[in-house]
């Protein structure tokens, strides 16, 4: 057997096992949340396709990576989720992250990803300079990707200013990378009330994204309802 059907075969049984969870109801919903993805769904969910990544992770992921990236949201999105939970040294992780990077298209499977992506809080330094190019790059979702990962593993007290100076220098004009800045903005905000009132007098976010950013402040639970009526003056 040749090595090219032996990767074929491999595929396809991804696919058939992706298919047997598969549930009609919720592809659906999926497709809903993410209406401007081009990507086939099966409706697969997340739980399932979790479960299937860590039992991967476990036996010969590198066989599973090497492999062509599949063709449907759920492929991929597993794709990313071994890459997260699988043991690797940290040059072969950000590796793979780097090669992953490019199929994220849109904000659902960018978002899993970055969640999967717990290694980061043990290599904040590595992972910040791996991140910079990112944080200006041209592509939508790759910006997204880059702040979504702030969001989710810099947000503390130690790294605040250098999150609130990285976030204040984006300029992408593409609606998932603003509400990304926003969102981030607002987990600061919850977080870190004071300093990051101190940012928003002077920053200088877009006014697109700074009233996004206000929003999803005011959109927060932790927010009390005065806090929210000066936020909400704060509109440009």
């Amino acid at each position: 057997m040749n090595n090219r059907f032996q990767e074929t075969s491999k595929s396809d049984s991804i696919r058939q096992r992706l298919k047997a969870m598969a549930d009609e109801k919720y592809r659906a919903f999926a497709v809903s949340l993410v209406p401007e993805c081009d990507l086939e769904f099966l409706g697969v969910r997340l739980p399932m396709l979790r479960k299937m990544a860590r039992d991967i992770a476990k036996n010969d992921f590198r066989s599973f990576l090497a492999e062509t990236p599949g063709r449907c949201f759920e492929e991929i999105m597993l794709r990313g989720m071994v890459i997260g939970c699988a043991r690797m040294g940290l040059p072969e992780k950000l590796d793979h992250v780097a090669t992953f990077v490019p199929l994220v298209t849109n904000w659902s499977i960018c978002d899993s990803f970055c969640t999967g992506l717990k290694f980061t809080r043990d290599h904040r330094e590595r992972v910040w300079d791996f991140l910079q190019p990112y944080l200006v790059s041209n592509d939508e979702f790759q910006v997204r990707f880059a702040v979504v990962m702030l969001l989710n593993h810099y947000i503390e007290e130690a790294w605040l200013d250098r999150v609130l100076s990285a976030l204040d220098k984006i300029r992408h004009g593409g609606y998932y990378a603003r509400m990304a800045v926003a969102w981030a903005v607002s987990i600061c905000y919850v977080t870190y009330p004071e300093r990051t009132q101190t940012y928003l007098d002077t920053c200088h976010l877009d006014d697109v994204t700074f009233n996004m950013a206000l929003r999803k402040i005011t959109e927060s639970l932790r927010v009390d309802k005065t806090t929210k009526d000066m936020i909400r003056k704060m509109r440009r």
